[in-house]
């Protein structure tokens, strides 16, 4: 008897230490997204899909794609109706202008307030940057990708690229997601974050 608990303890947790392992990601956020897509609770998969989830595809971490940003506000912007993979249409409004540098070139996009976001809690300096880029669809998700900020003190804000994730609609098309805007288009490959989810 006490053999066959010794053995069940083993079984027990080398199926433990596999699972830990599979779900291991190179940084922090790596680390923390695979868990939450493995959990029930958190996970926008479907569950034939969770359950043989071994942990989402990621570009290799690369400072380069850590920017220092300069944020211009467009404090008279209006809010505006933000398109989705589906009818509705969440109040947004252009917080401002990010201007960066990567490899050596420069570029501008338009971040993002979601008004409805405004009232709740931790998401009051809450600032969103969709954005598509030369590997949406080749290495990364066709609609392209989010990223997200916080609002500085200042006029300086650091974008990193390296987390940069899917729309929950590139695994489960119940999923209302924003379909990101045309002109927030980066004329390079920015290999950073989440790769394409491969089903």
């Amino acid at each position: 008897m006490k053999n066959l608990i010794l053995l069940f303890l083993m079984v027990f947790s080398v199926g433990c230490a596999q699972e830990k392992q599979r779900l291991n990601g190179e940084t922090a956020w790596q680390k923390e997204m695979n868990a939450d897509f493995k959990d029930a609770t958190k996970s926008p998969l479907k569950d034939k899909d969770r359950k043989k989830f071994k942990g989402l595809d990621f570009y290799k971490f690369d400072s380069t794609y850590v920017v220092k940003a300069t944020l211009k506000r467009t404090p008279d912007a209006k809010p505006f109706k933000m398109k989705t993979t589906t009818e509705r249409r969440p109040d947004y409004i252009q917080y401002g202008v990010v201007t960066f540098s990567l490899k050596g070139n420069a570029y501008e996009l338009s971040i993002y307030q979601n008004l409805g976001l405004l009232e709740e809690e931790g998401y009051e300096d809450y600032l969103f940057l969709p954005f598509l880029d030369d590997t949406n669809g080749n290495g990364s998700y066709p609609g392209g990708r989010y990223t997200e900020a916080r609002i500085p003190e200042d006029d300086t804000l650091i974008i990193d690229f390296n987390t940069a994730y899917n729309p929950y609609c590139a695994y489960n098309a119940k999923y209302s997601c924003p379909i990101v805007p045309r002109e927030n288009y980066i004329p390079t490959e920015v290999e950073a974050g989440v790769k394409a989810f491969k089903k």
